[in-house]
């Protein structure tokens, strides 16, 4: 089993910047790829951004292209999103995500973070 805790959720005003960390703990030798997804009300959870551990090769949506990227750091089993222009579309609750080997499909990751909070806001 591997856990994983998301931190760094909270208000930010359009515009703005936001860094999201994610914690990886257990059985993290078993997982080869980390990804995050995002909810908001109504809507379904979309992976957003996946990356692989061994290589670092990304997959990154449309809908975050050139604003969000994703970096990780292995030796600390950490990963990151860092989220830059914030729109208000982006309003919704992050996840964190870790799998297999398909880091660019929704149906590859296997264990979830609880989520947390972003609201980009005036």
């Amino acid at each position: 089993q591997v856990q994983l805790v998301e931190s760094g959720g909270g208000l930010v005003q359009p515009g703005g910047s936001l860094r999201l960390s994610c914690a990886a703990s257990g059985d993290t030798s078993s997982i080869h790829s980390m990804g995050w997804f995002r909810q908001s009300p109504g809507e379904d959870r979309d992976l957003i951004l996946g990356i692989m551990l061994i290589n670092g090769a990304t997959y990154v949506a449309n809908s975050v292209q050139g604003r969000f990227t994703i970096s990780k750091d292995n030796a600390k089993n950490m990963l990151f999103l860092q989220m830059n222009s914030l729109i208000s579309e982006d309003t919704a609750v992050y996840y964190c995500a870790a799998g297999g080997r398909q880091f660019y499909s929704p149906d590859n990751y296997d264990y979830w973070g609880r989520g947390t909070q972003v609201i980009v806001s005036s």
